[in-house]
């Protein structure tokens, strides 16, 4: 069931990411919480690295074991037309925490170290503030330890993992960081290969559950599969496979991250808290193609065009699933497209917290639930830089952006370019594009990426390196 249906707001006009946000947000749908709960919901999130649209079997996959997230599908609402905060990493999760897509945030590019800063706004102190106990575990990428982007001076009362993403592609680092204490992992020390640090952190994210269960909590469950590098403890039911060993690699990490999903669904059935918890699945931006892995042998993308890194339907558009028993209908499947801004009004809502104003992202709540019947027409937009690590910069020359506004999706490949336009609904691959055909569609979409973008921040300081 295809849950479209394109309204308008009280003026009749179009609500697009970063026009009339404060008013928009004012009439979002009200909390969903009543006063006869005992308390506020626990939110876990489950966030995966590079997991492509197509890497899962409810969404395709026929090669690649994932039985814990198809069930996940079974148990609550699926969307297709999701879409991450950016093409790569660092500017997805901003986008995720600040609510603020990537022509207002302040982390447009992999810029190494550099950090959001003290004053930029997330929502987990928000939820902190409500009484939630907070953690995330896995990777963060969004400033090193003692920066102003540490994830404790946003928020998190422990965040277990790797802080840096280029340290995160070391599943055999000899240490991981506690908050802002490191912790040893000595069957690595010296060149050892003992302890899969994935594992480590997926167990520490199911002792924080058990330690809050009686809540409420909010688990950043950011998982760094199955990001590069491609090294796992086994390859599993993929070992006697006659793929590039590469490959087995790969599909053997997808399995082990849902094998972790699996884990800590469990572990919320087992505590009796599944009732009064909001599942989201996603991933952080689109399949990767490199590091001698390509994105088509498991047709990671399905049926979308170009990969990690791009700014085409397979770059950014992710898997997402919802659960919340009694609350969200199960089985349900929904086309209506939403992008990483709007998990933060999102979240505050199910809290049953006032959201802020001055967001990108809109509470997606009433969707969840079904009480949303018409779906407000509005834009989504992203832009995405490449970084120059000499001079601390961002690359001008490797701007690309993109917007999408109902079923059209208008993409600048590189500065100066002409804009592409395609009709998702008709072609999902982008192949064709109706810029000619479709004059006035284009002009209001060229114009809505203008007022979109705003002058980046500096991001000086961003480096390769992480603390040691």
């Amino acid at each position: 069931m295809r849950e479209t249906g394109l309204g308008q707001n009280t003026a009749g006009k179009a609500i697009p990411c970063g026009v009339h946000r404060r008013q928009f947000l004012s009439a979002s749908f009200p909390a969903v919480l009543t006063a006869q709960q005992r308390r506020r919901p626990n939110i876990v999130f489950i966030l995966l690295d590079d997991l492509g649209y197509g890497d899962v079997g409810c969404y395709g996959q026929k090669k690649i074991q994932t039985p814990h997230t198809d069930r996940l599908a079974t148990q609550g609402l699926r969307f297709t037309d999701a879409y991450a905060g950016g093409a790569v990493c660092a500017p997805s999760r901003c986008v995720m925490m600040t609510g603020l897509h990537t022509g207002h945030a302040a982390i447009r590019a992999n810029a190494g170290t550099a950090p959001i800063l003290a004053t930029d706004r997330t929502f987990v102190p928000l939820l902190k503030k409500a009484g939630y106990a907070t953690g995330g575990f896995g990777k963060w990428s969004l400033g090193d330890v003692g920066s102003t982007g540490a994830p404790e001076r946003h928020g998190f009362d422990q965040f277990f993992g790797y802080i840096h993403q280029t340290h995160a592609h070391d599943y055999y680092t000899d240490f991981l960081w506690d908050t802002n204490r490191k912790f040893p992992l000595p069957a690595n020390a010296n060149g050892g290969r003992k302890t899969y640090s994935a594992d480590v952190i997926a167990e520490k994210s199911l002792d924080f559950a058990r330690r809050h269960k009686d809540g409420p909590f909010f688990l950043y469950a950011t998982y760094t599969l199955p990001h590069a590098n491609y090294e796992v403890p086994s390859q599993g039911a993929y070992a006697s496979q006659t793929w590039p060993e590469v490959e087995k690699n790969f599909a053997a990490m997808v399995t082990r991250a849902d094998s972790m999903v699996g884990n800590l669904l469990g572990l919320l059935k087992d505590l009796g808290l599944e009732e009064n918890t909001l599942v989201l699945f996603s991933s952080d931006n689109g399949a990767p193609t490199g590091d001698s892995h390509s994105h088509s042998f498991f047709e990671s993308t399905g049926p979308l065009r170009g990969h990690k890194g791009q700014l085409y339907e397979g770059g950014i558009r992710v898997p997402a699933i919802v659960r919340w028993p009694g609350r969200i209908a199960a089985g349900r499947t929904s086309g209506v497209p939403w992008a990483f801004c709007d998990f933060f009004p999102t979240f505050v809502s199910a809290a049953g917290l006032e959201i802020p104003g001055g967001l990108d992202g809109r509470n997606l709540m009433p969707l969840f639930t079904g009480q949303e019947k018409n779906s407000p027409e509005r834009f989504l937009y992203w832009e995405h830089w490449g970084y120059d690590f000499r001079t601390s910069s961002l690359r001008a020359q490797t701007f690309t952006e993109a917007a999408r506004w109902g079923d059209w999706k208008a993409i600048r490949p590189k500065p100066g370019a002409a804009i592409e336009l395609y009709n998702l609904r008709r072609e999902i691959g982008e192949s064709n594009s109706l810029a000619t055909a479709e004059p006035s569609i284009l002009a209001k979409i060229e114009a809505f990426m203008k007022e979109a973008h705003t002058p980046p921040r500096s991001h000086a300081g961003g480096s390769r390196q992480w603390v040691s």
